[in-house]
Protein backbone atom coordinates (compact mmCIF):
# COMPACT_ATOMS: atom_id res chain seq x y z
CA UNK A 1 0.00 0.00 0.00
CA UNK A 2 2.74 2.41 0.48
CA UNK A 3 4.16 1.89 -2.55
CA UNK A 4 1.06 3.09 -4.43
CA UNK A 5 0.86 6.26 -1.95
CA UNK A 6 3.95 7.13 -2.67
CA UNK A 7 4.13 6.67 -6.07
CA UNK A 8 0.48 8.10 -6.47
CA UNK A 9 1.82 11.16 -4.73
CA UNK A 10 5.07 10.99 -7.17
CA UNK A 11 2.21 10.75 -10.42
CA UNK A 12 -0.21 13.71 -8.62
CA UNK A 13 2.81 16.22 -8.61
CA UNK A 14 4.10 15.44 -12.42
CA UNK A 15 0.52 15.59 -13.24
CA UNK A 16 0.05 19.22 -11.74
CA UNK A 17 3.22 20.92 -13.98
CA UNK A 18 6.08 20.16 -11.07
CA UNK A 19 8.91 19.52 -13.04
CA UNK A 20 9.92 15.84 -12.53
CA UNK A 21 13.33 16.30 -10.28
CA UNK A 22 11.29 18.58 -7.99
CA UNK A 23 8.11 16.20 -8.12
CA UNK A 24 10.76 13.53 -6.83
CA UNK A 25 12.38 15.50 -3.77
CA UNK A 26 9.11 16.73 -2.91
CA UNK A 27 7.51 13.22 -2.26
CA UNK A 28 10.88 12.27 -0.79
CA UNK A 29 10.65 14.63 2.13
CA UNK A 30 6.58 14.61 2.46
CA UNK A 31 7.19 10.51 3.03
CA UNK A 32 10.10 11.40 5.48
CA UNK A 33 7.57 13.39 7.42
CA UNK A 34 4.69 11.64 7.57
CA UNK A 35 6.26 8.43 8.23
CA UNK A 36 7.71 10.62 11.18
CA UNK A 37 11.35 10.30 10.19
CA UNK A 38 11.99 13.86 9.63
CA UNK A 39 15.37 13.83 11.59
CA UNK A 40 16.84 12.44 8.44
CA UNK A 41 16.09 15.12 6.26
CA UNK A 42 19.31 16.57 7.21
CA UNK A 43 20.88 14.54 4.44
CA UNK A 44 19.24 15.87 1.84
CA UNK A 45 22.01 17.94 0.77
CA UNK A 46 24.42 15.17 1.33
CA UNK A 47 21.97 12.05 -0.43
CA UNK A 48 22.13 14.10 -3.87
CA UNK A 49 25.38 15.26 -3.74
CA UNK A 50 26.75 12.16 -3.61
CA UNK A 51 24.21 10.37 -6.30
CA UNK A 52 26.24 13.04 -9.05
CA UNK A 53 29.94 12.24 -7.89
CA UNK A 54 30.67 9.15 -9.19
CA UNK A 55 33.15 9.08 -11.52
CA UNK A 56 31.21 7.09 -14.62
CA UNK A 57 28.85 9.85 -14.56
CA UNK A 58 31.66 12.31 -15.75
CA UNK A 59 31.14 10.51 -18.90
CA UNK A 60 27.13 12.45 -19.40
CA UNK A 61 28.31 15.87 -20.00
CA UNK A 62 31.41 14.68 -22.13
CA UNK A 63 29.08 12.48 -24.67
CA UNK A 64 26.46 15.56 -24.74
CA UNK A 65 29.32 17.95 -25.79
CA UNK A 66 30.37 15.33 -28.19
CA UNK A 67 27.07 15.70 -30.28
CA UNK A 68 26.61 19.34 -29.79
CA UNK A 69 30.16 19.39 -31.86
CA UNK A 70 29.10 17.17 -34.37
CA UNK A 71 25.85 18.87 -34.81
CA UNK A 72 27.50 22.12 -35.27
CA UNK A 73 30.61 20.99 -37.07
CA UNK A 74 29.46 19.95 -40.12
CA UNK A 75 29.73 16.26 -39.40
CA UNK A 76 26.11 15.21 -39.48
CA UNK A 77 26.21 16.54 -43.45
CA UNK A 78 28.09 13.96 -44.09
CA UNK A 79 26.70 11.06 -42.12
CA UNK A 80 23.57 12.26 -43.73
CA UNK A 81 25.41 12.16 -47.20
CA UNK A 82 26.71 9.02 -47.11
CA UNK A 83 23.84 7.13 -45.74
CA UNK A 84 21.62 8.66 -48.78
CA UNK A 85 24.20 7.34 -51.61
CA UNK A 86 24.05 4.21 -49.54
CA UNK A 87 20.53 3.01 -48.87
CA UNK A 88 18.74 5.90 -51.00
CA UNK A 89 17.56 3.54 -53.50
CA UNK A 90 15.84 1.22 -51.07
CA UNK A 91 11.37 2.21 -50.87
CA UNK A 92 11.08 5.01 -48.34
CA UNK A 93 13.99 6.79 -50.12
CA UNK A 94 15.10 9.40 -47.61
CA UNK A 95 13.00 7.61 -44.70
CA UNK A 96 15.80 5.26 -44.85
CA UNK A 97 18.60 6.83 -45.36
CA UNK A 98 16.93 8.80 -41.95
CA UNK A 99 17.18 5.48 -39.88
CA UNK A 100 20.67 4.59 -41.44
CA UNK A 101 22.05 8.54 -40.28
CA UNK A 102 20.79 8.01 -36.98
CA UNK A 103 22.76 5.11 -36.43
CA UNK A 104 25.93 6.13 -37.40
CA UNK A 105 25.21 9.31 -35.09
CA UNK A 106 23.91 7.21 -32.72
CA UNK A 107 27.71 5.90 -31.99
CA UNK A 108 28.97 9.29 -31.50
CA UNK A 109 26.48 10.96 -29.39
CA UNK A 110 24.55 8.51 -26.64
CA UNK A 111 21.66 11.18 -26.80
CA UNK A 112 18.33 10.67 -28.93
CA UNK A 113 17.44 14.37 -27.99
CA UNK A 114 20.55 15.38 -29.62
CA UNK A 115 20.06 13.07 -32.79
CA UNK A 116 16.61 14.25 -32.84
CA UNK A 117 16.92 18.02 -32.78
CA UNK A 118 20.40 17.83 -34.54
CA UNK A 119 20.75 15.63 -37.43
CA UNK A 120 16.79 15.19 -37.70
CA UNK A 121 16.55 18.97 -38.89
CA UNK A 122 19.18 18.44 -41.48
CA UNK A 123 17.37 14.97 -42.20
CA UNK A 124 13.15 16.38 -42.20
CA UNK A 125 14.82 19.39 -44.78
CA UNK A 126 15.60 16.95 -47.00
CA UNK A 127 12.82 14.94 -46.78
CA UNK A 128 10.71 18.27 -47.22
CA UNK A 129 12.22 19.00 -50.17
CA UNK A 130 12.02 16.02 -51.93
CA UNK A 131 8.36 15.89 -51.60
CA UNK A 132 7.58 13.31 -48.08
CA UNK A 133 4.79 14.39 -46.16
CA UNK A 134 5.70 16.33 -43.18
CA UNK A 135 4.07 13.78 -40.39
CA UNK A 136 5.95 11.20 -42.03
CA UNK A 137 9.48 12.64 -42.09
CA UNK A 138 8.47 14.13 -38.35
CA UNK A 139 7.41 10.63 -37.21
CA UNK A 140 10.63 8.36 -38.54
CA UNK A 141 12.83 11.21 -37.69
CA UNK A 142 11.73 10.80 -33.73
CA UNK A 143 11.63 7.11 -34.01
CA UNK A 144 15.61 6.94 -35.65
CA UNK A 145 16.39 9.13 -32.79
CA UNK A 146 15.70 6.60 -30.27
CA UNK A 147 18.09 4.32 -31.26
CA UNK A 148 21.18 6.43 -29.70
CA UNK A 149 20.56 5.66 -26.47
CA UNK A 150 20.70 1.84 -27.42
CA UNK A 151 24.01 1.54 -29.84
CA UNK A 152 27.20 3.16 -27.64
CA UNK A 153 28.06 5.25 -26.54
CA UNK A 154 25.12 5.62 -24.12
CA UNK A 155 24.43 7.76 -21.51
CA UNK A 156 21.59 5.83 -19.80
CA UNK A 157 24.19 2.63 -20.07
CA UNK A 158 26.39 4.73 -18.13
CA UNK A 159 23.63 5.79 -15.62
CA UNK A 160 22.49 1.95 -15.02
CA UNK A 161 26.00 1.15 -14.78
CA UNK A 162 26.78 3.85 -11.94
CA UNK A 163 23.41 2.88 -9.84
CA UNK A 164 23.93 -0.95 -10.74
CA UNK A 165 27.73 -2.04 -10.78
CA UNK A 166 27.42 -3.33 -13.79
CA UNK A 167 30.69 -3.06 -16.62
CA UNK A 168 29.52 -0.10 -18.72
CA UNK A 169 31.59 -1.66 -21.35
CA UNK A 170 29.84 -4.76 -21.18
CA UNK A 171 26.35 -2.66 -21.35
CA UNK A 172 27.82 -1.17 -24.44
CA UNK A 173 28.75 -4.54 -26.35
CA UNK A 174 25.18 -5.98 -25.59
CA UNK A 175 23.64 -2.60 -26.78
CA UNK A 176 24.92 -3.44 -30.12
CA UNK A 177 22.81 -6.16 -31.73
CA UNK A 178 19.34 -4.91 -30.35
CA UNK A 179 20.41 -1.29 -31.89
CA UNK A 180 20.89 -2.83 -35.41
CA UNK A 181 17.88 -4.54 -35.25
CA UNK A 182 15.65 -1.28 -33.97
CA UNK A 183 17.41 0.24 -36.80
CA UNK A 184 16.01 -3.18 -39.05
CA UNK A 185 12.39 -3.12 -37.62
CA UNK A 186 11.98 0.57 -38.70
CA UNK A 187 13.53 0.53 -41.76
CA UNK A 188 10.59 -2.96 -42.68
CA UNK A 189 8.07 0.01 -41.37
CA UNK A 190 9.32 2.51 -43.84
CA UNK A 191 9.25 0.26 -46.63
CA UNK A 192 5.71 -0.94 -46.41
CA UNK A 193 4.35 2.27 -45.70
CA UNK A 194 6.46 4.23 -48.77
CA UNK A 195 5.09 1.82 -50.95
CA UNK A 196 1.66 2.37 -49.84
CA UNK A 197 2.13 5.99 -49.95
CA UNK A 198 4.20 5.70 -53.76
CA UNK A 199 6.86 8.02 -51.68
CA UNK A 200 9.90 8.63 -53.78
CA UNK A 201 13.09 6.98 -53.88
CA UNK A 202 16.36 6.96 -55.58
CA UNK A 203 16.48 5.25 -59.10
CA UNK A 204 19.64 2.97 -57.85
CA UNK A 205 23.21 3.36 -56.30
CA UNK A 206 25.47 5.37 -57.77
CA UNK A 207 29.01 3.53 -57.05
CA UNK A 208 30.88 7.22 -57.72
CA UNK A 209 28.55 9.24 -55.25
CA UNK A 210 29.02 6.09 -52.34
CA UNK A 211 32.70 6.47 -52.53
CA UNK A 212 32.81 10.20 -52.50
CA UNK A 213 30.60 10.45 -49.58
CA UNK A 214 31.79 7.40 -47.84
CA UNK A 215 35.63 9.05 -48.45
CA UNK A 216 33.57 12.41 -46.82
CA UNK A 217 32.69 10.61 -43.94
CA UNK A 218 35.40 8.35 -43.07
CA UNK A 219 36.71 10.57 -40.18
CA UNK A 220 33.04 10.71 -38.54
CA UNK A 221 32.73 7.41 -38.79
CA UNK A 222 36.39 6.10 -37.43
CA UNK A 223 34.37 7.92 -33.84
CA UNK A 224 32.59 4.88 -32.77
CA UNK A 225 35.53 2.67 -34.03
CA UNK A 226 37.66 5.26 -31.59
CA UNK A 227 35.85 4.61 -28.99
CA UNK A 228 35.04 0.96 -28.32
CA UNK A 229 37.91 0.15 -29.86
CA UNK A 230 39.84 2.25 -27.19
CA UNK A 231 37.53 0.48 -24.65
CA UNK A 232 38.13 -3.13 -25.57
CA UNK A 233 41.89 -2.63 -26.04
CA UNK A 234 42.16 -1.51 -22.18
CA UNK A 235 43.48 1.87 -23.60
CA UNK A 236 40.57 3.86 -21.55
CA UNK A 237 37.42 3.72 -19.89
CA UNK A 238 34.38 4.61 -20.97
CA UNK A 239 34.39 8.07 -19.57
CA UNK A 240 37.99 8.64 -20.72
CA UNK A 241 36.52 7.29 -23.76
CA UNK A 242 33.75 10.40 -23.54
CA UNK A 243 36.43 13.12 -23.83
CA UNK A 244 38.41 11.66 -25.94
CA UNK A 245 34.80 11.69 -28.34
CA UNK A 246 34.81 15.77 -27.78
CA UNK A 247 38.83 16.04 -28.61
CA UNK A 248 38.07 14.08 -31.93
CA UNK A 249 34.88 16.05 -32.63
CA UNK A 250 36.66 19.45 -31.59
CA UNK A 251 39.75 18.69 -33.74
CA UNK A 252 37.73 17.19 -36.91
CA UNK A 253 35.57 20.83 -36.59
CA UNK A 254 38.12 23.27 -35.93
CA UNK A 255 40.91 22.07 -37.92
CA UNK A 256 39.55 19.55 -40.40
CA UNK A 257 36.72 20.51 -42.23
CA UNK A 258 36.82 24.42 -40.46
CA UNK A 259 33.33 24.30 -39.71
CA UNK A 260 33.65 25.61 -36.04
CA UNK A 261 35.60 28.92 -35.18
CA UNK A 262 36.59 29.91 -31.52
CA UNK A 263 34.06 31.96 -31.37
CA UNK A 264 31.35 29.12 -31.72
CA UNK A 265 32.74 27.55 -28.92
CA UNK A 266 30.85 29.59 -25.59
CA UNK A 267 27.78 28.78 -27.53
CA UNK A 268 28.50 25.36 -27.85
CA UNK A 269 29.96 25.03 -24.02
CA UNK A 270 26.68 27.13 -22.71
CA UNK A 271 24.41 24.57 -24.24
CA UNK A 272 26.18 21.23 -23.07
CA UNK A 273 25.97 23.03 -19.50
CA UNK A 274 22.29 23.39 -20.09
CA UNK A 275 21.34 20.26 -20.91
CA UNK A 276 24.05 18.49 -18.44
CA UNK A 277 22.46 20.49 -15.70
CA UNK A 278 18.99 19.08 -16.39
CA UNK A 279 19.98 15.81 -16.42
CA UNK A 280 22.86 15.75 -13.33
CA UNK A 281 19.49 17.78 -11.24
CA UNK A 282 17.28 14.74 -11.88
CA UNK A 283 20.19 12.38 -11.32
CA UNK A 284 20.44 14.08 -7.85
CA UNK A 285 16.70 14.10 -6.84
CA UNK A 286 16.61 10.30 -7.88
CA UNK A 287 19.23 9.66 -5.88
CA UNK A 288 17.16 11.03 -2.93
CA UNK A 289 14.64 9.47 -3.90
CA UNK A 290 16.10 5.36 -4.60
CA UNK A 291 17.77 5.96 -0.90
CA UNK A 292 14.21 6.73 0.18
CA UNK A 293 12.39 3.95 -1.54
CA UNK A 294 15.00 1.36 0.07
CA UNK A 295 14.65 2.95 3.74
CA UNK A 296 10.67 2.45 2.96
CA UNK A 297 11.82 -0.99 2.15
CA UNK A 298 10.09 -0.42 -1.04
CA UNK A 299 12.16 -3.51 -3.17
CA UNK A 300 11.09 -5.97 -0.59
CA UNK A 301 7.62 -5.21 -0.81
CA UNK A 302 7.30 -4.94 -4.71
CA UNK A 303 9.38 -8.49 -4.77
CA UNK A 304 6.86 -10.31 -2.37
CA UNK A 305 3.92 -8.64 -4.96
CA UNK A 306 5.69 -10.07 -7.69
CA UNK A 307 6.35 -13.30 -6.46
CA UNK A 308 2.78 -13.57 -5.34
CA UNK A 309 1.49 -12.54 -8.36
CA UNK A 310 4.04 -15.51 -10.31
CA UNK A 311 6.72 -17.04 -9.61
CA UNK A 312 7.34 -17.79 -13.48
CA UNK A 313 10.28 -14.92 -14.62
CA UNK A 314 8.97 -14.57 -17.83
CA UNK A 315 5.46 -13.73 -16.08
CA UNK A 316 7.47 -11.27 -13.99
CA UNK A 317 9.38 -9.78 -16.64
CA UNK A 318 6.71 -8.96 -18.23
CA UNK A 319 4.62 -7.17 -15.29
CA UNK A 320 8.14 -5.09 -15.33
CA UNK A 321 8.03 -4.36 -18.75
CA UNK A 322 4.51 -2.94 -18.34
CA UNK A 323 5.28 -0.92 -15.43
CA UNK A 324 8.33 0.59 -17.47
CA UNK A 325 6.21 1.46 -20.59
CA UNK A 326 3.49 2.91 -18.49
CA UNK A 327 6.07 4.92 -16.79
CA UNK A 328 7.30 5.94 -19.81
CA UNK A 329 4.21 7.64 -20.95
CA UNK A 330 4.22 9.83 -17.81
CA UNK A 331 8.25 10.61 -17.17
CA UNK A 332 11.36 11.39 -19.22
CA UNK A 333 13.13 7.99 -19.80
CA UNK A 334 16.44 8.94 -17.23
CA UNK A 335 13.71 9.02 -14.92
CA UNK A 336 12.41 6.50 -15.35
CA UNK A 337 15.48 4.32 -14.70
CA UNK A 338 16.57 6.46 -11.56
CA UNK A 339 13.40 6.01 -10.03
CA UNK A 340 12.79 2.20 -10.70
CA UNK A 341 16.56 1.10 -10.89
CA UNK A 342 16.46 0.81 -7.15
CA UNK A 343 13.68 -1.60 -6.77
CA UNK A 344 13.72 -3.91 -10.45
CA UNK A 345 17.67 -4.73 -9.19
CA UNK A 346 16.68 -6.80 -6.35
CA UNK A 347 13.95 -8.28 -7.97
CA UNK A 348 15.64 -9.48 -11.25
CA UNK A 349 18.91 -10.84 -8.39
CA UNK A 350 15.75 -12.96 -6.95
CA UNK A 351 14.63 -13.92 -10.52
CA UNK A 352 18.11 -14.98 -11.66
CA UNK A 353 17.70 -12.07 -14.48
CA UNK A 354 21.05 -11.22 -16.23
CA UNK A 355 21.59 -7.56 -15.08
CA UNK A 356 23.47 -6.55 -18.78
CA UNK A 357 20.31 -8.28 -20.71
CA UNK A 358 18.12 -6.10 -18.20
CA UNK A 359 19.79 -2.87 -18.57
CA UNK A 360 19.23 -3.16 -22.34
CA UNK A 361 15.27 -4.34 -21.52
CA UNK A 362 15.07 -1.13 -19.56
CA UNK A 363 16.62 1.66 -21.83
CA UNK A 364 14.57 -0.09 -24.91
CA UNK A 365 11.39 0.50 -22.90
CA UNK A 366 12.51 3.80 -21.98
CA UNK A 367 13.06 4.77 -25.51
CA UNK A 368 9.57 3.29 -26.27
CA UNK A 369 8.56 6.42 -23.22
CA UNK A 370 10.52 9.00 -25.47
CA UNK A 371 7.80 8.46 -28.26
CA UNK A 372 4.65 8.04 -26.13
CA UNK A 373 2.95 11.18 -25.15
CA UNK A 374 1.76 12.97 -23.15
CA UNK A 375 5.72 12.96 -21.44
CA UNK A 376 7.78 11.81 -25.05
CA UNK A 377 10.61 14.14 -25.11
CA UNK A 378 11.38 13.23 -28.64
CA UNK A 379 7.91 14.20 -29.76
CA UNK A 380 8.28 17.41 -28.41
CA UNK A 381 11.68 18.09 -29.50
CA UNK A 382 10.57 16.87 -33.04
CA UNK A 383 7.10 18.65 -32.96
CA UNK A 384 8.95 22.18 -31.96
CA UNK A 385 10.99 21.77 -34.87
CA UNK A 386 8.61 21.26 -37.70
CA UNK A 387 5.49 22.58 -36.07
CA UNK A 388 3.50 19.08 -36.42
CA UNK A 389 1.56 18.60 -33.62
CA UNK A 390 2.22 16.22 -30.62
CA UNK A 391 -1.41 14.45 -31.44
CA UNK A 392 -0.79 13.92 -35.19
CA UNK A 393 3.11 12.69 -34.67
CA UNK A 394 1.88 10.38 -32.31
CA UNK A 395 -1.15 8.93 -34.34
CA UNK A 396 2.14 8.80 -37.01
CA UNK A 397 4.46 6.69 -34.61
CA UNK A 398 2.01 3.32 -34.48
CA UNK A 399 4.39 1.29 -37.07
CA UNK A 400 7.56 2.17 -35.39
CA UNK A 401 6.48 1.80 -31.77
CA UNK A 402 5.44 -1.65 -32.70
CA UNK A 403 8.76 -2.48 -34.34
CA UNK A 404 10.43 -1.32 -31.65
CA UNK A 405 8.46 -3.24 -28.66
CA UNK A 406 8.95 -6.35 -30.61
CA UNK A 407 12.67 -5.82 -30.44
CA UNK A 408 11.95 -5.20 -26.36
CA UNK A 409 9.80 -8.47 -26.63
CA UNK A 410 12.77 -10.58 -28.30
CA UNK A 411 15.95 -8.84 -26.24
CA UNK A 412 13.55 -9.51 -22.89
CA UNK A 413 12.95 -13.73 -23.76
CA UNK A 414 16.39 -14.40 -26.07
CA UNK A 415 18.96 -13.15 -23.82
CA UNK A 416 21.92 -14.10 -26.20
CA UNK A 417 20.47 -11.64 -28.76
CA UNK A 418 22.34 -8.84 -26.12
CA UNK A 419 24.46 -11.08 -24.37
CA UNK A 420 26.58 -12.83 -27.27
CA UNK A 421 28.59 -9.82 -28.03
CA UNK A 422 29.76 -8.86 -24.54
CA UNK A 423 30.65 -12.32 -23.43
CA UNK A 424 32.42 -13.21 -26.72
CA UNK A 425 35.22 -10.24 -26.13
CA UNK A 426 34.92 -9.78 -22.96
CA UNK A 427 34.41 -13.45 -21.69
CA UNK A 428 31.31 -14.58 -19.37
Amino acid sequence: MTTFIIFGVLILFIFLGVPIAVAMGFTTILTFVVMGQSDVLTMVAQRMYASTTSFPLLAIPFFILAGNLMNNGGITDRIFRFAKALVGHIWGGLGQVNIIASMIFSGMSGAAVADAAGLGMIEMKAMKDNGYDLKFSAAITAASSTIGPVIPPSIPFVIYGHLTGVSVGRLFLAGVVPGALMGIALMVAVYFISKHRNYPKEKSIVFKELIVSGKAALLPLGTPVLIIGGILSGQFTPTEASVIACIYALFLGLFIYKSISIKDLPDIFWETIGHTVRVMFIIAAAGFFGWMLIIQQIPAQVIASLTTVSADYAVVLLIIIGILLLFGCFLEGIAVLLITIPIFQKVIAHFAIDPVQFGVVMTLASMIGLLTPPVGMCLYAVSSITGVSVADLSKEMWPYLLGIFIVLLAVAFIPQICLFLPDLMMGK
